[in-house]
């Protein structure tokens, strides 16, 4: 995200749109700026081609957020949500978040799961204060990152009640 979008930035003005192959460069450059494992440019690829639901925030012309929803029958399973970081504590995960399960609920589905680091204080307190609830935890399930050390994902799940 440039200097001027950092400090100019309205979390009001960002246009959500389905992510597109075009994207998938800019995407692929925030998630590897985001994550300590990171998604490929493939890893898109292979998901727009799979035709999961995927979703980009753009705010002055620049991709803000995104994420990855996989739906199947009677559930759906949140693959990704990042947001840039310099875009982060707007609204912009919680926005991202409902808009997927408003989507999942709409085409069937009664839950939703997810999986997240266990050091991604950030994240589980938004999925929490969004009723998402620790299910599971998968040892050492994440590839090492800066420590040297494998690190637990926490399973989360939300229940999504009929409109």
């Amino acid at each position: 995200m440039n200097a001027s979008l950092a400090t100019a930035f309205d979390a009001t003005a960002t246009f959500w749109r389905p992510l597109r192959t075009e994207d998938v460069p800019a995407v692929a450059a925030l998630e590897r700026e985001s994550h300590v494992a990171p998604w490929t440019p493939g890893n898109f690829t292979d998901a727009l081609a799979a035709g999961y639901s995927m979703t980009v925030g753009e705010a002055a012309s620049a991709i803000v957020a995104y994420g990855v929803l996989l739906l199947a029958p009677g559930e759906a399973q949140l693959l990704n949500l990042t947001v840039a970081s310099s875009a982060r504590r707007r609204g912009l995960g919680r926005t991202l978040l409902r808009r997927f399960l408003a989507d999942a609920r709409q085409r069937g589905a009664a839950q939703c799961f997810l999986e997240v680091r266990v050091s991604n204080a950030a994240a589980i307190a938004l999925y929490a204060a969004e009723a998402f609830v620790p299910v599971a935890r998968r040892i050492a399930y994440y590839p090492p990152g800066a420590s040297g050390e494998r690190e637990d994902a926490l399973v989360m799940r939300r229940a999504l009640a009929a409109n």
